[in-house]
């Protein structure tokens, strides 16, 4: 199966720049799964869509400003450096550039020196090493130097930090937001409660995989960078529970989804875990742990398009897709909502 499948012509003038100030107002397109039938609701329809003993499982990483610009320190050539994954002891994984620029014992300076950080290895496409240097808390650092990483579609500026966070944005460790969960108000959240619908959170923190096109030409040689994720006890009593009563597991974005997947694929149940997730999920993949994908429109040929269309079909994706922007629906980041069921 080759990538090119899976691209679409795209009006770029419905890339959404900035969020809808009201989050569950924007657009939701409901596709039908095996028949592939759509129709067009507003957001907050959602509920509709969502029956007693149902899980909603949302993705409760946390965002943080991890996009940073410095000077490396012997020449004052200015630096970006994007946190992409703590490894522990001050030590991070990041995406740099021009990276070139960076070798082992380079010394990149943010701020008035409030932050150093000095490369200690080297990768490809732009990877590397980066031990922090600071005094005091490393995150109140980053909200003062840093600025959130948006993807590069953005042009516009985001004038508050917490558009790009989701309303239940817990765990810090993600340099992306898991988008699909943007909509949602804590209103929004009470009254699906009030359903009788069980609201659940894991943790996917997302890193590289996001800022990293597929490059290659077919599917099978694509290889996804590995995210750290968790669920607890409870969550995983509670979803157990939800499949022994024959109710659905609804997932709120690609990032719960792999969550998920990956658990089921593992244990064949939901269980209390943690560890690190590089599964790749396309048009073939047998789904175990999701009854209904509440996401975002995707860009072409991108690994979050395969997997709706492994959870769909590929040609009912891509009709959905070509349909929403006759109906001016907004798309990636910002845009409008699509619920697969």
């Amino acid at each position: 199966m080759k990538v090119s499948d899976f691209d679409y012509p795209l009006d770029e003038s419905l890339i959404a720049q900035t969020p809808l100030l009201k989050r569950d107002e924007s657009r939701l397109m409901v596709l039908n799964r095996k028949s592939g039938e759509i129709s067009h609701k507003k957001f907050y329809d959602i509920i509709d869509y969502l029956e007693e003993g149902d899980a909603l499982v949302l993705n409760d990483t946390k965002v943080i400003p991890a996009r940073l610009i410095g000077e490396k320190e012997e020449t004052g050539a200015v630096i970006e450096v994007l946190l992409l994954n703590d490894k522990g002891d001050n030590t991070w994984t990041t995406l740099a550039k021009p990276a070139k620029r960076i070798k082992v014992g380079t010394i990149v300076t943010f701020g008035n020196g409030e932050l150093k950080a000095e490369c200690l290895k080297v990768e490809e496409d732009g990877i590397r090493e980066f031990k922090l240097i600071y005094d005091g808390i490393l995150m109140e650092i980053l909200d003062k130097l840093g600025s959130m990483p948006l993807p590069p579609y953005i042009h516009e500026k985001l004038e508050e930090k917490d558009l790009y966070q989701t309303v239940y944005a817990k765990n810090i460790g993600s340099a992306a937001a898991p988008t699909a969960g943007l909509h949602f108000t804590n209103e929004l959240l009470e009254k699906i409660r009030k359903k009788g619908v069980k609201v659940l959170f894991i943790t996917l923190h997302v890193g590289l995989g996001t800022f990293r096109p597929v490059m290659v030409s077919d599917i099978k040689d694509h290889e996804m960078h590995s995210e750290y994720y968790s669920m607890t006890k409870e969550v995983a009593e509670e979803l157990n529970s939800v499949r022994r009563n024959g109710k659905r597991i609804i997932a709120v974005g690609t990032t719960s989804t792999r969550t998920l997947e990956t658990i089921m694929s593992k244990y064949n149940e939901f269980r209390e875990c943690s560890g690190n997730t590089n599964i790749f999920i396309y048009p073939g993949y047998e789904f175990k742990g999701i009854d209904g994908l509440i996401t975002n429109f995707h860009l072409p040929k991108s690994t979050l398009v395969m997997l709706v269309s492994a959870f769909s079909k590929r040609e009912y994706i891509l009709n959905a897709y070509m349909i929403a922007q006759q109906e001016r629906y907004r798309f990636f980041s910002f845009g409008d909502a699509m619920l697969i069921i």
